[in-house]
């Protein structure tokens, strides 16, 4: 059996490899799988690839790029959802920040630093005309951190997938005043370079073995009910999420490899482009 340690955040995304393993889709092609729960997103999955902690981890494409770029000694293998992303944009229930043009000089609560929560602040400012320059950033870990931090007014709003935090909208504790959609598909699977290279076949069918259970996941009969039961959501709402939501089975083009790039340039937020191979199996 070969052994694949695997990390992403605990959100519906990925509940298709949870779904894997109870299934012993993976353990019946010889791949012993485990999956651990990153809360701390993608900053806290890059720190993971970079220690040797996870061989493979299911993250945002715009934060591996930039990682890889500053050092990771990873690559991405395939897309793993093709739409973009929704972040949305919360400030607490009872703040004073009706509008988006309200948050200009606040603080952004932020996972980690190098995390999509930061990067994706860069991506709003970008589009409100803001000086990226002048952002500022209040370290909350995860959405627990951020509730504590705009409640005490330590950080002023929090950008995190408009869907996993809906609850906390519904229960009165965030405010949902805008959303921003990534400029890209929003999760990619990135493996290890040495891992990689000496599994490459175990890579290989692990791969095949999501890739034939996200193709027909909306399929599954009654997954509306299961996902919103496995994540405190209202059915309806995981209803809408899934007809916003497309898996992919496919490599990222080198066209996208460099509009990351680029937007990644515009932001500061890398040095300098490098060539599609340094980034892709």
């Amino acid at each position: 059996m070969k052994k694949i340690r695997i990390g992403g955040v605990p959100e519906h995304f990925n509940y298709a490899w949870k779904r894997c393993i109870e299934n012993e889709e993976f353990e019946n092609s010889e791949l012993e799988v485990s999956w651990q729960d990153f809360p701390g997103g993608t900053g806290a999955l890059n720190e993971a690839l970079r220690n040797n902690t996870i061989d493979i981890a299911v993250i945002l494409t715009e934060g591996i790029v930039k990682d890889i770029i500053a050092g990771n000694p990873s690559k991405i293998a395939q897309v793993f959802v093709e739409t973009p992303l929704l972040w949305g944009i919360h400030v607490a229930a009872d703040s004073e920040y009706l509008d988006l043009p309200d948050l200009k000089n606040t603080t952004a609560a932020i996972s980690r630093p190098g995390s999509g929560s930061q990067l994706m602040a860069y991506v709003m400012a970008e589009n409100l005309g803001w000086s990226t320059k002048a952002l500022k950033f209040e370290t909350v870990q995860d959405i627990d951190g951020a509730v504590k931090a705009l409640t005490e007014d330590k950080a002023q709003y929090f950008m995190w997938e408009k869907f996993m935090t809906k609850p906390l909208v519904d229960k009165g504790i965030f405010r949902r005043i805008g959303n921003c959609p990534t400029p890209w598909s929003s999760f990619v699977i990135a493996v290890r370079n040495d891992f990689f290279e000496s599994e490459k076949l175990a890579v290989e069918k692990l791969l095949q073995i999501i890739n034939k259970e996200t193709s027909g996941f909306k399929n599954i009969p009654n997954i509306s009910e299961t996902l919103a039961s496995k994540f405190d959501q209202k059915v309806e709402d995981i209803e809408e999420w899934l007809t916003l939501t497309e898996w992919s089975q496919r490599q990222l083009t080198e066209k996208e490899v460099d509009n990351v790039q680029q937007k990644l340039i515009d932001l500061n937020l890398i040095p300098h482009k490098v060539e599609t191979d340094k980034l892709l199996f």
